[in-house]
């Protein structure tokens, strides 16, 4: 059963749902396939079927042919950048809590860390475009907050994919905001018992149904209790926003439509190989052959010429139009993702002023991703502090900035730069620029180079400096050293940055 049947029928049993969810199921189930690759996305049987093949020859095609995940990883490096640096948080007045510090270590009672929820939130709204976070507090009856640590109980969250939630609603609200005033999602699936749930800004639903494979629904068990927040707890995490709220574009969007062409075409090419080294043999049903190179095939002594066995010539596609168009194909998925520059056998083809753009369309998509997480965690950290009876003064700050060098290209420019030229002073700046790629300047190097550097003070031009007739002729002309600047501790790294 595929991925997208187990909710289904889920959601057969409630209702129609929401119409939005009932439109785009299949293509979210169809993106959860393309990431999952392996067994999920066989099942989903993306392997075009041939006109008259049998089911048993479409299943031999389905159980051969192997899958290029390229959606996964495109994710996987969008993921290495964004996480790259931890987030900042400044908690604000939960910083004390004993139940702030067991949220970070422990976010969803499962025991995953706070930065590795916001990875999974942040694939998987990669994945279908956006994905929802419940925050939830069990009420137990306790009074105060140390029967409620006693007994455990502190908030805590669950991640949501839109496979997950069947219906939402927003409303507009007077002061021109919206507010999410209606949620329903599956909670729990285990064999034919489903757990739902409802929530509304009053109110909140828990219904245990059973659904067997024969027989009528059952309803096991139903509760109401009330919400004593007063909205609902969820956030809407979203990759890239569309028109629609509650619904968000996925990163796989052509990325998986190419990913299943590329599919396809391994396949054919396979097929393509095994008919051009096994040819068809056209022969007499008494015909006795043999198998494998040198085989004698027997024929009857009164056989009829026009009826001898002859090799059934294959004329299809070429292995090598087949390879041209996987390569093709790929190359465009790396452009649609902007990691073209990333994997080296793009970037050895790529200009040096190519890779740069390259490097600022992924760094713009990087940032909208880290602003959209930041702005989720905020979100978060108030339902948080709202169960705790706190106010909200916390500073989430999520890595703003990806500054993404391709350092053995340049490593190389400057090795051609520095063969290109006999200028003494040329040479030291190359080093200097070579010392720089490696993180630190020390200072003797920029005191060795400060003394050949002359510049404007009014124009600001510069010009380098090598025999002392130049440095005595720019003199005259009103060129003087420039004074050194020194900034300390202005990258992430504490590397000192110098400006001449």
């Amino acid at each position: 059963m595929s991925i997208m049947n187990t909710f289904s029928n889920v959601v057969d049993g409630l209702g129609s749902g929401n119409k939005i969810y009932a439109e785009h199921q299949p293509r979210w189930d169809y993106f959860l396939e393309a990431y999952l690759g392996g067994k999920s996305w066989r099942d989903g049987s993306h392997l075009i079927k041939y006109m008259l093949e049998t089911d048993s020859d479409y299943r031999y095609r389905l159980s051969s042919s192997h899958f290029e995940n390229h959606c996964a990883s495109v994710i996987s490096v969008y993921n290495s950048f964004l996480f790259r640096e931890k987030p900042t948080r400044d908690l604000g007045s939960l910083a004390p809590l004993a139940e702030t510090m067991a949220f970070i270590k422990d976010a969803d009672m499962d025991g995953t860390s706070l930065d590795n929820f916001m990875k999974e939130v942040a694939t998987y709204s990669s994945v279908f475009g956006s994905a929802w976070v419940i925050v939830c507090k069990p009420y137990i009856g306790a009074t105060t907050r140390a029967d409620e640590q006693l007994a455990g109980v502190r908030p805590y969250m669950s991640l949501l994919t839109p496979l997950a939630v069947v219906d939402w609603n927003y409303t507009r609200t007077a002061n021109g905001a919206y507010r999410l005033d209606y949620i329903r999602y599956i909670e729990d699936v285990n064999g034919t018992v489903k757990t739902i749930k409802e929530w509304t800004p009053d109110m909140i639903k828990t219904t245990v149904i059973n659904e067997p494979a024969q027989g009528e629904k059952q309803i096991l068990e139903e509760k109401q209790e009330v919400n004593g927040l007063g909205y609902i707890p969820a956030v809407c995490v979203y990759n890239k926003k569309s028109p629609v709220r509650g619904l968000g574009i996925s990163d796989l969007a052509d990325i998986a439509d190419a990913s299943k062409t590329i599919y396809n075409l391994i396949n054919e090419l396979e097929q393509t190989i095994r008919m051009d080294s096994h040819p068809s043999l056209v022969c007499t049903p008494d015909t006795i052959t043999g198998n494998g190179a040198g085989s004698i095939i027997h024929i009857s002594e009164n056989l009829d010429p026009q009826l001898k066995p002859y090799i059934l010539d294959y004329n299809g596609a070429s292995v090598d139009a087949i390879l041209k168009s996987i390569a093709h194909i790929s190359a465009s998925i790396e452009k649609m993702a902007n990691i073209g520059s990333i994997r080296s056998t793009e970037a050895a083809r790529m200009s040096g002023v190519a890779q740069e753009q390259e490097f600022q369309l992924l760094a713009a998509r990087l940032s909208e991703k880290a602003d959209n997480l930041e702005l989720a965690e905020e979100g978060i950290w108030r339902i948080f502090a709202d169960y705790m009876d706190k106010p909200y003064d916390c500073e989430i700050e999520y890595p703003g900035s990806f500054n993404i060098r391709d350092v053995h290209n340049e490593y190389a420019q400057l090795e051609s730069a520095r063969k290109a030229s006999d200028n003494p002073a040329v040479h030291r700046l190359i080093d200097r620029s070579i010392v720089e790629l490696l993180g630190y300047v020390p200072d003797e190097v920029l005191s060795e180079m400060q003394p050949h550097v002359m510049q404007d003070p009014a124009t600001g031009t510069a010009q380098l400096v090598s025999t002392e007739e130049q440095h005595d002729a720019l003199m005259s002309r009103g060129y003087i050293h420039p004074e050194e600047v020194r900034t300390e501790n202005t990258t992430a790294n504490g590397l000192n940055n110098n400006n001449s």
